[in-house]
């Protein structure tokens, strides 16, 4: 192994190769452990090229090495383990952070060329100095990075007018396993050349290949916005809410968020200067379900605010809502986001959780919900239900927290086996998924197993046998042994 660190030096410079001989734990951890912190493994070395070249020489070095693979990394803000190494020390983090250009932007073609490692808060701001909209938007736009969001095909809060990462992507570059650079960045909206290889790597959480540079899809920013906060009695209340507001604005229409009382109610205990602009419960102490709604429009503000009040007016005598406020001004609007956006972070303050990134039909959301939490009252007794996420897209982060008082990492060895399959079992009985935007990873490869057609397993087996068959990359994610 001596050799091969010293030619990854070589071929990276000697400070772009970070081994247990010469950086600290604390440095290295930081590509070892998750997000979540449950998954934590020993890396021969982290490897960071500045360029795809680099990325391709050190992708071509690694396959020499006889029992040594790869795992490509972007942010490390994962939720479901693909993006961390195993304990063999045997495995070489491929960081792709110092990949951060801005390639091109073309405002006739409405479209931007950026490389894997620019950060998806970068990205958008880059957009803005154009004029133009990158409308991708999740909680962690300040750490994760576009080629870990086209990896891991992410969805966020504005999937229900523009789509996952996959329908804003138009071109990819990527190293193959065998070192070679496939590159495909004309930002082309029709190219009907053969398989769409494209599509082949997004969401394939490397296992296929290394996407280092991508074009992204930009959109006219909208003259106007209009954010709202509404409660409403039940979860099919706020599901008749959305398509009384799909109706009236369609596209106008950009994000349409969702959160049970006690989401709400564990970012108020963690971050005691975020509050819920409107009651949570009834006078009666009775639960509400609360929603964020986001409209953007490319005609004035005023008409649009307009249109806005008299739809929610018009929601409100028809009972589909409780109360509703609207935001005033940018800040305010930014207020309501940053207390839906807290929600994740607060179940981390509060310890190791049970996550499910699930999604059914919308038309069966509210009847899951309701089937779910009864299928639970034996199997995790008193486990807090942190209910929330992307009711327009029929995305549903459906957690279980451990009970007031009890310990979380206790709860989660406990009770996440019986719970995933008591969850996962109702997915099915509506026609949904487990895994909607988190990917599958090292966490949920027993799901895919046992829950995906075997036919479709053989397939995804061919495929990464034809692309990568030496398993060079990332082994132990998404695919089951």
């Amino acid at each position: 192994m001596k050799s091969l660190l010293e030619d990854l030096r070589a071929l990276v410079g000697a400070a772009h190769v970070l081994t247990d001989d010469d950086t600290d734990r604390a440095t290295l951890l930081r590509y070892e452990r998750d997000w979540r912190r449950r998954y934590e493994g020993r890396c021969l070395a982290v490897v960071l090229p500045g360029s795809t070249a680099e990325v391709a020489a050190v992708v071509r070095r690694c396959a020499m090495a006889e029992g040594v693979s790869i795992v490509p990394q972007g942010g490390n803000t994962g939720l479901v383990g693909g993006g961390v190494p195993d304990a063999s020390r045997r495995q070489v983090v491929l960081s792709l952070k110092r990949l951060r250009a801005v390639r091109r932007v073309d405002a006739d073609n409405q479209t931007i060329t950026v490389e894997a490692g620019l950060v998806l808060q970068e990205l958008q701001e880059a957009a803005a100095e154009a004029g133009l909209l990158f409308p991708l938007s999740l909680a962690a736009e300040g750490n994760c990075t576009i080629g870990g969001n086209l990896a891991t095909n992410a969805g966020g809060t504005q999937v229900l007018r523009f789509g996952n990462a996959r329908e804003l992507c138009l071109g990819l570059e990527v190293v193959t396993a065998g070192g070679q650079i496939w590159s495909n960045l004309g930002g082309l909206r029709k190219d009907n050349t053969g398989y769409d290889l494209r599509n082949l790597f997004i969401g394939s959480e490397g296992t296929l290949g290394l996407i280092t540079a991508a074009t992204m899809r930009l959109f006219p920013r909208p003259r106007a916005g209009v954010t709202g906060w509404a409660t409403c009695r039940s979860l099919a209340q706020a599901v008749a809410l959305m398509r009384r507001l799909r109706s009236a604005f369609d596209a106008e229409l950009v994000g349409f968020e969702a959160m049970n009382a006690d989401s709400l109610s564990l970012v108020e205990r963690h971050f005691t200067e975020l509050r819920a602009p409107l009651a949570t419960t009834t006078p009666d102490g009775a639960p509400l379900w609360s929603a964020l709604i986001d409209l953007a429009s490319p005609h004035d503000e005023a008409t649009l605010r307009a249109g806005a009040e008299a739809c929610l007016m018009a929601a409100s005598e028809a009972g589909e809502l409780v109360d509703v406020v609207i935001a005033q001004n940018t800040a305010q609007a930014r207020m309501l986001w940053q207390l839906r956006e807290a929600i994740p972070l607060a179940q981390s303050s509060a310890g190791l959780n049970i996550k499910h990134d699930v999604a059914v039909p919308l038309s069966s959301l509210a009847a899951f919900v309701d089937a779910a939490d009864t299928a639970l009252l034996d199997v995790v007794p008193g486990a807090r239900h942190i209910t929330f996420g992307h009711l327009g897209d029929g995305n549903l982060h459906y957690n279980l927290q451990a009970p007031a008082g009890a310990a979380a990492a206790s709860f989660l060895a406990q009770f996440e086996d019986a719970a995933n399959t008591c969850v996962y079992d109702v997915v099915a009985r509506f026609g949904g998924t487990f895994s909607a935007e988190h990917g599958i990873g090292r966490l949920k490869r027993h799901e895919l197993d046992s829950r995906k057609p075997a036919a479709a397993i053989a397939m995804m087996r061919a495929v990464k046998a034809a692309l990568d068959p030496t398993g060079l990359l990332n082994p132990g994610v998404l695919l089951p042994d």
